[in-house]
């Protein structure tokens, strides 16, 4: 760890999307630049894939305080989350899909002015070229490709191949990765294939003399003479301090960034003005998660990158995509043999029981259970090789809310039945697309026991807005009263997207980083 001077003139919080656009474009602006990230670095070949070493693999931090890990579980009251921790952020872990969503997302009068899809096109392009994101070749010949096509046209809906943020022939750089097919994406890409935030944006911003340190947890933010104070704790020798900048941006993702700022609203009261919207409008991008077991045909499921194509479900409300992700043999095998259960939990056991779903998994992990087939198959239960995931994607009501409860985060949000509607659509297409595959179909095991979704997006808290009344921060990501301190994730995002979020995310911090360039001058 190299040390850290006590003033920049940007202090970033966090290395994902946000964090590593706005650290590249202040650098380019010339300003010295300190990115502060809580996980660790990695590097190709480096990640987790022995799931009984628990404490690499998740974190849990300061619950288990030598949990500190690639993926973080949570179980809040109504909903369940998976974030990632390391220097790139989330990039390390998604699915590498980068869409551009219809304009009819941005007609949600959530959206402020002028923040539509005209108004990001240019900053869409910038993410495009600096990520160098183009589809899955046309000549990879891989079976559930093929299958998933051929339902989307048996049930008459558009499908596409979205463009990815990966390297997929050689390069002229013998240094870089290329895929190597092998469905781990969303484990980090042991090739370097992936082009993560840590190897583009992040790397770019290094040579231009940007400070990344690692290991650094974040309590709250103060207002400060020179700009704002940044107080975090070293997690390699447990050390606090704190560090100034002129400039101040939060990118330490939705729940990380509602939850810095909650602790200093509500517990350091270092930043009392924060408006009383904190918090609200919290969206799980409408992520539905269900499996085709049995399929026909043998779809080689461990064959290509996790997702190839897209069915688009946008033409009447309630409005979805919906994609096939599958992954590698060893986690399809055990997968498969979970099979498709539909046993129910009244409700008052389902509460009480779903917050306590971590330390279940955590212990199935440490004892090697989720790293091969279950000796006891479930029901539908069927080779891997007919196996696929199916992963919709909505727009659900953005109506949850993210609290502070003793110092832990939470969630409330009666999601059942408020997107009542779009889940009966998304299980609807999952049927229907099921039925081309000749194979049996189910929600997620969790949806059936629990009533509860688990999503991989996390959107909003902090939203983009006119006024303190409506949101958190302005259009151009500053927060509402207070000058020099911005906000630059998915914690901005207003409303649900229904569409893989990532680009539009991406697209909105390129935007709030040229407000934050710009403000310098003023």
């Amino acid at each position: 760890m190299k040390e850290m001077n006590s003033h920049y003139d940007a202090v970033i919080i966090g290395s994902g999307f946000g964090g590593s656009i706005n650290a590249l474009r202040l650098s380019e602006a010339g300003k010295s630049v300190l990115v502060l990230e809580r996980g660790k670095e990695y590097k190709p070949g480096e990640f987790p894939r022995d799931v009984t070493d628990t404490e690499k693999l998740f974190w849990r931090y300061p619950k288990k305080k030598a949990f500190k890990g690639l993926f973080e579980l949570n179980f809040f009251s109504d909903i369940g989350v998976v974030t990632a921790s390391g220097v790139g952020g989330g990039s390390l872990v998604y699915a590498n899909i980068h869409i551009r969503p219809d304009p009819v997302v941005f007609e949600d009068p959530k959206w402020p002015a002028p923040i539509n899809r005209q108004f990001l096109e240019p900053y869409y392009d910038k993410v495009a070229k600096m990520l160098g994101v183009a589809p899955v070749p046309d000549d990879y010949k891989m079976p559930k490709r093929d299958m998933y096509r051929e339902a989307a046209e048996k049930t008459g809906h558009e499908v596409f191949d979205p463009d990815q943020a990966v390297t997929w022939e050689n390069t002229a750089d013998p240094s870089h990765g290329v895929c190597k097919k092998v469905a781990e994406c969303e484990f980090g890409c042991q090739y370097g294939a992936k082009n993560t935030m840590d190897l583009t944006y992040l790397a770019k911003a290094q040579q231009l003399g940007a400070q990344v340190e690692s290991g650094i947890n974040i309590s709250h933010v103060e207002a400060d003479s020179k700009g704002y104070r940044v107080h975090y704790k070293n997690l390699e020798n447990g050390e606090t301090g704190s560090v100034t900048g002129t400039r101040v941006v939060l990118s330490a993702g939705t729940l990380g960034t509602n939850k810095i700022l909650l602790e200093s609203r509500d517990v350091f009261k270092t930043l009392p003005g924060l408006s009383a919207q904190l918090g609200y409008g919290f969206s799980g991008n409408g992520d539905f998660l269900g499996s085709i077991q049995n399929s026909k045909k043998n779809l080689e499921p461990w064959n290509g990158p996790d997702v190839t194509s897209v069915i688009h479900y946008f033409e009447n409300d309630p409005r979805f995509t919906m994609a096939a992700p599958t992954f590698n043999q060893p986690v399809m095998e055990f997968l498969a043999s979970l099979g498709q259960g539909k046993g129910y939990l009244p409700e008052f056991i389902a509460a009480k029981l779903w917050p306590h779903l971590d330390r279940a998994l955590y212990w199935a992990f440490k004892k090697g259970l989720m790293s091969k087939p279950s000796r006891f198959p479930g029901p539908n239960a069927g080779s891997a090789e007919h196996m696929t995931n199916l992963f919709a994607i909505g727009k659900d009501n953005a109506n949850g809310r993210i609290i502070l409860d003793n110092d832990d985060l939470d969630i409330k949000w009666d999601y059942a039945r408020e997107n009542e509607a779009l889940i009966k659509e998304m299980t609807k297409a999952m049927e229907e697309v099921a039925e081309v595959y000749g194979g049996t179909v189910s929600p997620l095991q969790t949806w059936h026991l629990f009533k509860r979704i688990l999503t991989v997006h996390p959107l909003g808290g902090c939203h983009l807005s006119q006024s303190a009344e409506q949101g958190v921060v302005s259009e151009q990501g500053e927060v509402h009263g207070y000058p020099g301190l911005f906000v630059a994730d998915g914690s901005v995002i207003p409303t649900s997207i229904g569409f893989h979020p990532v680009m539009t995310i991406s697209a909105v911090s390129e935007h709030i980083a040229e407000a934050v360039v710009k403000s310098y001058a003023l």
